[in-house]
This record gives structure tokens, C-alpha cells and sequence, in this order.
């Protein structure tokens, strides 16, 4: 499939940049956009000169092949059913739905028809932990700190589902192993539900990880830190950075301190749009009938721990 037909269901602020980005893709032609909102609708159409549907099924009648869902949470799993139903491969945006019984809906309907389904975890296509992902082997210890001030939106969830799950879904990726307990605990401070969550897995192989988030910080913090056997790997998502600590061969010379015994150096980062990547790989997995960084399980599997997490929290 040479020329990928694509649209866009909700053009929003982040599906807005999913049509852009579409547009200008060698791969992919933008063949529409949905919006129930016409300044929305009619600011992408002229924008990237392309029709604006009213309704998905008139999108699905004008010929896509693939479509990403950037529309609220709520309905996701109504529209990429419809989607998936009707033969469309679909990048839906993280959460992968409202909650899991509707995400495992959705997986199932992907894999009933034979097609692709992608969540949108867009933290999977930063550079440093892409990098970080190539590297580590056998994590022992994962700290995870995602950390901002209040927000304009998103305040009607629990941070787990906000801001946490982006980190769940790339541990669940590191540690690549089941998890075997957890223990959380979360507060809430200007919204109904956990505004500051702590979590502490451990999975089958031994490994634990601690994940905090908070979305009443002063400023922003987005780092992953990674200990193994033989090295400690430190990464900021913001700055696209990873740093390697590795103890220098052999022991440590007489009158040397062991700080000094200490390599450090950088790992390679493709520094690129995030989104950019995100969608350059639909585009191929549509293309090539290959499975996605983030499939529909990944997706699923991140919310379900999501939903168990805030379980925990509420009823301890």
C-alpha cells in the first residue's frame, strides 16, 4: 500500500497535530477529518485542504484506510469499534478507552477483524526512552517521577489515568514480566479523585518499580530512572537524555575514590517530533501488516494496572 489513505476523528488540539503531521507525511495521504464542532472542523478542512465530515460513517463511505481517534475518552470504544468493524485500522489515543471491560472490546474486535489497533502512547516515540528501551535488559529497580502543575483539563480523572499510565505502560515494557503485588497511595487536593499518586510494583523476576505523580507541582519533572547488575541508567524525557553509570573494569585503585572509578556517557538519541515517529510507525505497521510498539494489548495491559492501582488506593 503505497499511498495510505488516513483521516482524523476529532481535531482537537492533539488530533489537530495528528492531521498535520499526516499531511505532510511521503507515506500517507490526509483524506478527511471528523469533527462534531464545525469552527474545529472547518479550521482543519481549509487548513490542510482537505473535506470535513460530519459523521464517521461518511468518512468510512469516502474510501480510509487507516484512522486515528483523538476524540475524549468516553468514546473511544464506541468509535473504533465502528472503525475496526468496518475494516479500518485505527491509532486510538491513550487511555485506550474509559476502562478495561470496553479496552478488551476493542482488542478483540481488532483481532476478530484482522486489523491493526495502535494507543496512542506517544512516551513509547520519545528519543531517550526509545534509547532507554534498546538498552536494558534486566532491570533490578524502576523509579519513575512524572511530576506538573494543575491542568486546564483532565482534572476529572484520577492522575493514575492521567498522568501515571504513561509510565505504566513503558515499565510494564522495561520489566517486560507479570506483576506480582502492588501498594499505592494517593491524595486528592483541588479534584474529587488522587491528584498525588505513589505506586510500588514488583514483578515475577524480582524486579520493583516506584512510580510517583503529581499534577499540583510547582514545575514539571518527566524522569525514569533504570538500576541493573552492572549499570544505572538515568533519563529525561523533556530534554531527550539518557546517562549511563557503569563501574570502570577491575577493582578500585589504592587512594582513588570509587566515585572516580565510575564511567559515565550518553546515550545515542534520535531527537524527533514524538508524535512524528508515533505516526510513521501506524503508517508502516498499516502498510506491512506488522505488529505496533504500542498494540491494543500493550494498551489494555497499562490500563488494567491503572484501574487496579486506583483500586488499591481507594480501598486502603
Amino acid at each position: 500500500m503505497s499511498d495510505t489513505r488516513v483521516g482524523v476523528i476529532g481535531v482537537g488540539h492533539l488530533g489537530y497535530h495528528h492531521a498535520r503531521i499526516y499531511a505532510s507525511l511521503p507515506d500517507a495521504s490526509l483524506a478527511g477529518v471528523v469533527d462534531t464542532d464545525p469552527d474545529r472542523g472547518r479550521k482543519a478542512s481549509d487548513d490542510f485542504r482537505v473535506p470535513w465530515f460530519r459523521t464517521v460513517p461518511k468518512m468510512v463511505a469516502a474510501g480510509v484506510h487507516a484512522v486515528s481517534v483523538a476524540v475524549p475518552t468516553t468514546a473511544h470504544c464506541a468509535i473504533t469499534l465502528e472503525l475496526l468493524n468496518a475494516g479500518i485500522d485505527v491509532l486510538v489515543e491513550k487511555p485506550i478507552a474509559a476502562n478495561a471491560g470496553e479496552g478488551r472490546e476493542m482488542v478483540s474486535a481488532a483481532a476478530r477483524n484482522g486489523r491493526i489497533l495502535q494507543v496512542g502512547h506517544i512516551e513509547r516515540f520519545n528519543g531517550a526512552v526509545m534509547a532507554l528501551a534498546e538498552t536494558v535488559k534486566e532491570p533490578r529497580f524502576i523509579e519513575c517521577h512524572r511530576l506538573s502543575p494543575y491542568p486546564s483539563r483532565g482534572q476529572d480523572v484520577s492522575v493514575v489515568l492521567d498522568l501515571m499510565i504513561h509510565d505504566l505502560d513503558i515499565v510494564l515494557a522495561l520489566a517486560r514480566q507479570e506483576v506480582t503485588s502492588i501498594d499505592a497511595v494517593g491524595v486528592p487536593v483541588f479534584s474529587p479523585s488522587e491528584d498525588i499518586a505513589n505506586a510500588r510494583l514488583r514483578f515475577s523476576s524480582g524486579c520493583v518499580a516506584n512510580l510517583t505523580c503529581s499534577r499540583v507541582a510547582p514545575e514539571r519533572m518527566r524522569k525514569i530512572r533504570v538500576f541493573e547488575m552492572d549499570a544505572y541508567l538515568s533519563t529525561d524525557y523533556t530534554e531527550q537524555e539518557v546517562l549511563r553509570y557503569r563501574k570502570k573494569p577491575g577493582p578500585v585503585p589504592p587512594g582513588v575514590s570509587p566515585m572516580e572509578h565510575i564511567l559515565i556517557d550518553a546515550l545515542p538519541v534520535k531527537r524527533d517530533e514524538p508524535l512524528k515517529l508515533e505516526l510513521e510507525s501506524f503508517i508502516r505497521c498499516v502498510r506491512d501488516r506488522a505488529r505496533p510498539v504500542v498494540a491494543g494489548e500493550d494498551g489494555l495491559a497499562a490500563l488494567e494496572l491503572a484501574e487496579q492501582i486506583i483500586a488499591f488506593i481507594r480501598q486502603n
